[in-house]
């Protein structure tokens, strides 16, 4: 990689983070007590005024639980595949089917049978907006008072202020892509499911 490239690349590290970390609605504070990286530092970070090290961007990827690559981004080549690695949360595959660190954001999710139980699904609120589209299997989803079962071809979507869950309403795995915003992708993907 040439001198000019690697400069236009570190050059736009500063605003990937800072998109990264509104779209995960954290602040500098609690960004430095989670990486042990100062305010300052972070804050010269986002805003170009420091250069990005691998010192630096290491406990940064494991804050936000993203690959490096995704921190640093890579030069275009004209390729507009995206090489998703999947990762499992709460029992579920998730599979990125975006890139954007900011915006809507697109997951493959693959549901096991039984995921759920048999009792109606534990319902969230938060802002934004969802749509799902069943690819396979039987998804069961608790929508404010309404109990419904997408089958594969159906979709719904919904302002994800009304509460929701989700379950495995067969005996087969259910795969099904769920797109929303940040605050969407914060709750379903990041965040840690209460304990009861």
């Amino acid at each position: 990689m040439a001198g000019d490239e690697v400069t236009s690349v570190l050059t736009e590290v500063g605003p990937r983070l800072r998109a990264l970390r509104r779209a995960r609605g954290t602040t500098l504070t609690r960004l430095s007590e989670t990486t042990g990286i100062s305010v300052s530092t972070l804050s010269r970070l986002e805003s170009g005024r420091r250069r990005p090290t691998l010192e630096l961007l290491l406990p940064l990827a494991r804050a936000y639980d993203v690959p490096l690559d995704e921190l640093v981004g890579a030069p275009p080549t004209g390729d507009p595949r995206i090489r998703p690695r999947p990762f499992t949360r709460y029992g579920q595959t998730f599979v990125p089917l975006t890139r954007n660190l900011g915006g809507l954001h697109a997951y493959k999710q693959v549901m096991p049978a039984g995921y759920g139980g048999e009792d109606r699904p534990e319902q969230q609120t938060h802002e934004g907006y969802e749509w799902l589209y069943v690819l396979s299997g039987r998804l069961r989803l608790a929508l404010g008072e309404h109990d419904l079962v997408l089958r594969a071809g159906e979709a719904a979507e919904f302002d994800t202020r009304t509460p929701h869950g989700f379950g495995n309403a067969g005996t087969e795995p259910v795969e099904f892509i769920s797109i929303f915003g940040p605050q969407g992708e914060r709750m379903h993907v990041r965040a840690r499911p209460a304990t009861g």
